[in-house]
Parts: structure tokens; sequence; C-alpha cells
């Protein structure tokens, strides 16, 4: 799933930026994400990117420490960010626990969003720029980004970021694009793989409402693509599978 989504993921990113000459991706951190990432960095094809003329951004962060090891930034570094010749002005991370704003989650939400309205152009929707892709890892209990069940952040309509308070997985406090930033994006791409993934995916494309399943509020203007493997894949209905070739 990962070499696959790798794959595609270069080829939008190229015919983004030979039609508009720069690219923007949201990334998504956790297994799914990272291994992606890691694809990618492994690809011969991902030379055929311009790596100086995309902009990165985050879908959620972990409230610490810059250089903390649990960071999806850092991760993201390993993986494949410190291999490429990225324009650091560019790589739009979100801040971090010790940064300007201190240990204010809500302060540094504010501030990520006020970044992405300065990115944003007068045609973009709801004060956010126009990611090319925007990609969610699909956690067990139907999270995508750090949108969880129930939860403040999920119910948002109006802010696209905010602080998370009492995440129910660690660490507790974070920072989260919401459901309204991630569908001003072209294109929502949902990534899952595993069987722990899989009541998730089939609860999420079985009509579960946003509130309760997260996942099923994230869809882009243009497309949503879920990107399965077959372990993550084999709860879902029947109906959901294309018919068969002859």
């Amino acid at each position: 799933m990962a070499q696959a989504a790798a794959a595609r993921l270069i080829t939008r990113i190229v015919d983004a930026q030979a039609s508009r000459g720069s690219a923007s991706v949201v990334l998504t951190g956790g297994r799914n994400g990272n291994g992606l990432l890691a694809a990618l960095a492994a690809a011969p094809a991902r030379d055929a990117v311009d790596w100086g003329r995309i902009d990165l951004w985050w879908g959620d962060e972990r409230f610490l420490p810059e250089g903390d090891p649990e960071r999806n930034v850092t991760q993201a570094r390993e993986a494949l960010l410190d291999a490429v010749p990225l324009d650091p002005e560019r790589v739009h991370a979100m801040p971090a626990s010790d940064g300007p704003h201190g240990t204010d989650v809500d302060a540094a939400a504010a501030a990520y969003a006020e970044e992405l309205a300065r990115a944003a152009g007068p045609t973009n929707h709801g004060g956010v720029p126009e990611f090319d892709v925007l990609m969610l890892g699909v956690g067990p209990d139907t999270h995508v980004a750090s949108l969880f069940p129930e939860l403040p952040a999920v119910r948002e309509t109006e802010r696209v970021v905010v602080g998370v308070h009492g995440a129910p997985k660690p660490p507790p406090t974070r920072v989260t694009l919401t459901l309204p930033a991630i569908r001003a994006a072209r294109e929502v791409w949902l990534l899952a793989a595993g069987e722990d993934k899989a009541e998730a995916a089939a609860i999420a494309l079985s009509g579960a409402g946003e509130i309760q399943a997260p996942a099923a509020g994230a869809y882009g203007r243009a497309r949503t693509l879920w990107l399965l493997d077959a372990a993550a894949a084999s709860q879902l209905p029947r109906a959901l599978y294309p018919p068969a070739s002859a």
C-alpha cells in the first residue's frame, strides 16, 4: 500500500507542478503515513519531483518539544524530508510546545491557522490553501488527523485549526486541522493498512456519521481516495467492491 500510494503521490505532484508551477501537500504521520514517506524516499521516480517547488503542511501534530521523536515532523524528516532538496521556507511544521507560544496549544493552533490564511489565495476556500493532496491515516477507532470520535474538535465547523485537549491516545495535547480545512483540499487520500484498520474502514465507508466516525467526514472537493491493503479491506461490504471483469 505504501509503495502504491507513493507512486500515486509522485504522479500527482508532478502533474500539479506541470500545470501550475508548484504543488501543495498535507502530510500525515503514524505507521501508514511514515511508511508512505519511506517508500517515496526509496522510489527512483522521486527525482521527477521538483522538491524546491512544493509546500508541505501537516494534518495534525503532537504538541511536544521541537525535535521530539514522537512529533510527526521529526519522523517525516527521518523518513524523507532530510533526503530531498526542499525549500525550508515551504516546510510548514506545526508549532512545538517549546516554541513562541509555549505550552498554550490553543495559541499554537491559532498561529498555524494564520499561516494557512497567509498562504491562501483569493480563490481558495475557507482560509486555507487549495491543497493538491491531503493525506490522512485512519485509526482503528476511525479517527483521522487528531479528530477523535465524539470529541469537540470533530464538531468544529468554523475554525480550520484547533488545539486538542485530552486525546484518547498519547500524547493528550495536539494540534489538528478540522473537517472544514480537510474538505477544502482538491483530493483527500485516506490510508489504512493492517487487520487492525479493517473495522474502521468498514464503518467509515458504510454510511456512519462523522461525529461517531471522523473518517466518514473526510472528503475532498474533487476526489476522495481510500488506499487500503487487503487486510484493511477485509470487512468492507461487498457492494463497495468493483464488479469483476469478464
